[in-house]
């Protein structure tokens, strides 16, 4: 899969960036990065507009309160480990869980620890949005026997939910890289319970989890919230996250009309996580 990185410098950077990251995700680009004059953004080159990435965003208009300075270029599929390598450091989530590439010293790693070698995937903890629901997982007060990881990326929540006490997890993807991704960091990380199915929502009907983790979109949340309460245990935990924190009681009032009430909510650098109980 190629991808369309943005890279956008605002002057003054803010508040535009944290403004203009939310509108991009409304445009499907799904991974941010901050930089000191303003962001990059990433999207599948199949899933954006190529053509005019900053439709219906305020760059669109060019507002006079701030100076911009916008580059783009495809980064092809072959390439895209390379990206990562070159960044991916280790990640540490609190005292909790430390994130490592095969290349990385473990000597002073904290906690758990999982080695993610992430290919083409997203997921490798870096992200806020992974982040948090690492952290999450770690303070439910138990771990079901069935688990599920919606998008799962690279497979760092599954890794984690197994390490917790699941004794099964099924990680879903559409990307059939990502799956054969999360299967080679499962055998990295001697998990043996996890089952990787390439596909959606719909590859899960008929099956029951008393766990299930979505860390993807907004749109895509609210457009698998039926499914998700529809195959969640009764008294089930359901934790979400891939938005921002303006956009949470939005997707709480939306999960409600599905019996799904929330427990509590995490932040990290304006991105948000939801702990939500199915009644």
């Amino acid at each position: 899969m190629d991808y369309l990185e943005l890279s956008i410098a605002l002057t003054p950077r803010d508040p535009w960036t944290e403004i203009l990251t939310a509108e991009l995700a409304d445009n499907g680009f799904e991974s941010f990065v901050e930089t000191e004059d303003g962001i990059l953004a990433y999207g599948q080159l199949e899933l954006v507009d190529a053509e005019n990435p900053l439709k219906n965003t305020f760059l669109e208009t060019k507002s006079n309160d701030v100076e911009v300075v916008i580059n783009s270029k495809i980064i092809p599929q072959q390439n895209w480990n390379a990206v990562w390598e070159s960044d991916f450091q280790p990640v540490e989530v609190e005292d909790y869980l430390t994130i490592v590439a095969p290349f990385h010293d473990r000597s002073t790693a904290k906690g758990m620890i999982i080695e993610i070698l992430p290919k083409m995937s997203f997921g490798t903890g870096h992200h806020q949005t992974t982040w948090m629901m690492s952290k999450a997982l770690f303070e439910l007060k138990s771990i079901p026997a069935e688990v599920l990881d919606m998008g799962t990326g690279t497979g760092v929540l599954a890794f984690v939910a197994e390490r917790l006490g699941a004794k099964h997890v099924v990680a879903v993807d559409i990307e059939d890289w990502s799956v054969e991704n999360t299967l080679e960091n499962a055998e990295r990380n001697d998990c043996k319970t996890i089952e990787a199915i390439c596909g959606d929502v719909d590859v899960l009907s008929g099956r029951t989890f008393g766990l299930i983790l979505a860390n993807i979109n907004k749109n895509i949340l609210k457009a698998h919230m039926s499914s998700y309460a529809e195959i969640l245990e009764k008294n089930g935990t359901l934790l979400l996250s891939g938005f921002f924190d303006s956009d949470v009681d939005e997707l709480v009032t939306f999960a409600e009309q599905f019996g799904l009430k929330k427990r509590r909510v995490l932040n990290k650098d304006n991105w948000a996580a939801i702990e939500l109980n199915k009644l």
